[in-house]
């Protein structure tokens, strides 16, 4: 029996999951939008480009939600789009309603769902999708790690003229300005980047992963969306073929790196059981500063959200 996905959101980061997915031979996938005709459309035109490149997999969209019921995984991208000069915090209290709605509707029809949450500010929806669901923390998590690891490694292989298949990217911290990119972790062909790169080539680095989200809007007008939904469906793909695949993304901690109870990015293992280990590495002393700063701004954020849901 194929898996059923439901993605949430028919624009850009939603249509480009449902394709991925359904490309990717993921399960039968369900879009889900507001906007009569908008899901069913595009829905239907990706059903159609399988008569060019086959896949197994069926794509329905839909404005009713009963259509939602019993997926395996509800991906959320609905929510307002950063535009230039908007910080991701600045969607903060529009986005927690859209999302309120769309995890009530997601424990009607799914109760027994994982949730990936797409949407901005990032750490906050995904304590907002689990505070109104209730739902198991393992079962409640954020694309952004993904995301954030993945901009590390394209710029790294540019920069070094190599696969980019061959970097991988270690991150911590929040999806925001002040994430913490991991070089010591971070390695190319299996060699940590600290021995290919002089540290302030990475510092520069660093700082275009951080701000690699506000390059796209300036370029585009509107928010990146290939990469998101391509950041959603990899852990959809990773906890339906329970993988055990290490992945950073947004993960509940309580006494992982000190954390004390919140949702925010870290390596995790995602597999069958969701988020079934948060994955510990030692930090020095400023990468732990650096990281317990951006836990606090999104524990700041959640405390603004506290009163509204």
């Amino acid at each position: 029996m194929r898996a059923k996905i439901t993605i949430v959101g028919a624009g850009n980061v939603g249509a480009t999951a449902a394709f991925i997915a359904a490309s990717r031979n993921v399960g039968d996938i369900v879009l889900v939008d507001i906007v009569p005709g908008l899901a069913e459309g595009k829905a239907l035109d990706m059903a159609q480009s399988a008569g060019v490149y086959s896949f197994a997999g069926r794509i329905r969209g839909t404005t009713d939600w009963d259509a939602a019921a019993g997926s395996d995984i509800v991906i959320i991208t609905s929510g307002l789009p950063r535009k230039p000069g908007m910080s991701r915090d600045d969607l903060l209290f529009k986005n927690a309603e859209i999302v309120r709605s769309v995890t009530q509707q997601i424990v009607r029809t799914s109760p027994n769902a994982f949730i990936i949450v797409v949407c901005n500010p990032l750490d906050a929806m995904v304590y907002a999708a689990a505070a109104v669901s209730r739902f198991e923390h393992r079962r409640v998590m954020g694309m952004a790690g993904v995301l954030d690891s993945a901009r590390f490694a394209a710029f790294i292989a540019e920069q070094l003229n190599v696969s980019v298949s061959q970097v991988s990217g270690i991150l911590l911290g929040g999806h925001g300005d002040d994430m913490v990119p991991l070089p010591r972790y971070t390695t190319v062909g299996g060699v940590p980047l600290t021995q290919l790169m002089d540290a302030s080539t990475i510092q520069k680095l660093v700082e275009r992963t951080r701000n690699g989200g506000i390059e796209i809007v300036n370029l585009l007008g509107t928010s990146a969306y290939y990469a998101p939904a391509a950041g959603a469906v990899r852990m959809a793909e990773a906890i339906l073929r329970d993988e055990k695949a290490l992945l950073c993304c947004c993960a509940y901690c309580e006494k992982e790196y000190g954390v004390g109870g919140a949702f925010v990015g870290v390596p995790a293992v995602l597999g069958a059981g969701g988020v079934e280990k948060v994955m510990e590495f030692d930090l020095t002393e400023e990468e732990q500063k650096a990281f317990d700063a951006s836990v606090g701004r999104v524990k700041a954020l959640v405390e603004k959200l506290k009163s509204v849901l």
